[in-house]
C-alpha cells in the first residue's frame, strides 16, 4: 500500500508540473484577469460580474500579447513583450517548485537552489511557447514565385 501510495504521489507530481510547463504561458493573463476581477469586485460589481470582467481582461491580454509579438517588427520590441509574458510565468515556476520541495528538503538554501532551478526551467519553456507565437506567415504561392 506505500508503494501504491508513493507511486501516486510521484503521478501527482508529475501531472502537476506537466500542467505547469503547459499553462505557463498564461501566467500573465491570469494574473490581469484576476487583478481586474478583484477590482471589479471591490467596485461592487458582485462574483458573476467580476468573473466576467476578468475573464475579458484575460483574454483581451492575451490577444494583445498574440497580436504584439506577431504585427510588431522591430526584434527588441518582440524581446520586450516576450518578458512581460515570460517574468510572470517564471515566478509562478518559482513558487510552484517551491510549494513542492519545500516538503521533500529541510534546507532552506536547497530550497531556494532547487526553486530558482524550477524557474529557469518553466521561464525558458514560457519563452520558448511565446517565441512560437511568433512564427513566420505562411507564405502565398506568389511570395514563393517571387524567392
Amino acid at each position: 500500500m506505500i508503494i501504491l501510495a508513493i507511486l501516486a504521489s510521484l503521478a501527482a507530481i508529475g501531472m502537476l508540473c506537466w500542467l505547469l510547463f503547459t499553462l505557463a504561458v498564461f501566467a500573465l493573463p491570469a494574473f490581469v484577469g484576476v487583478t481586474a476581477g478583484a477590482w471589479a469586485h471591490g467596485t461592487g460589481a458582485g462574483i458573476p460580474g467580476a468573473i466576467l470582467i476578468g475573464s475579458i481582461a484575460a483574454a483581451a491580454t492575451l490577444a494583445v500579447g498574440h497580436l504584439l509579438i506577431t504585427l510588431v517588427r522591430p526584434m527588441w520590441l518582440k524581446l520586450i513583450v516576450a518578458t512581460a509574458f515570460v517574468a510572470p510565468a517564471a515566478i509562478a515556476g518559482f513558487h510552484a517548485t517551491h510549494g513542492i520541495v519545500k516538503h521533500l528538503m529541510p534546507s532552506d538554501a536547497w530550497q531556494i537552489a532547487f526553486s530558482v532551478i524550477g524557474a529557469v526551467a518553466v521561464g525558458i519553456t514560457a519563452f520558448v511557447r511565446v517565441a512560437g507565437m511568433a512564427a513566420a506567415p505562411a507564405l502565398s504561392g506568389r511570395d514563393l514565385a517571387r524567392a
